[in-house]
């Protein structure tokens, strides 16, 4: 049987987040990433290229940014990456994912903080 390892999916920072981290999380990674990502790479590449390419061009690097993170945490974010990017297709805002975006990473903070952390007794 394998054991699941909660740090092949929860880094440092979402196991024992403090409060910078938090904010970082929640307010600036968002904000910056998804400025760059849609109204910068997605919209470069909608203009160039077909909706789907675009799509998955931009989740693809959005994932590589997370490398730092881990290959797993990586390959995890495909998946927001693409949700992101179809918000961002449907109604070109790119504000709507960094609601999107931040309602992920207070999801990922509170279960990789509460779920995986163990809680010990006094």
């Amino acid at each position: 049987m394998l054991a699941f390892s909660p740090s092949l999916f929860c880094g440092p920072a979402l196991l024992l987040p403090d409060l910078a981290t938090v904010a970082r999380l929640l307010l600036l990674a968002p904000v910056l990433e998804e400025w760059i990502m849609r109204a910068g790479l997605q919209e470069w590449l909608l203009r160039r290229t077909s909706p789907m390419p675009a799509l998955l061009a931009s989740a693809a690097v959005f994932s590589t940014l997370h490398l730092g993170s881990g290959l797993a945490a990586a390959a995890l974010v495909f998946w927001p990456g693409l949700l992101f990017g179809a918000v961002y297709q449907r109604w070109r805002d790119w504000r709507l994912c960094v609601l999107a975006h931040g309602l992920c990473n207070c999801f990922a903070i509170t279960v990789c903080g509460s779920v995986f952390v163990p809680h010990f007794a006094p």
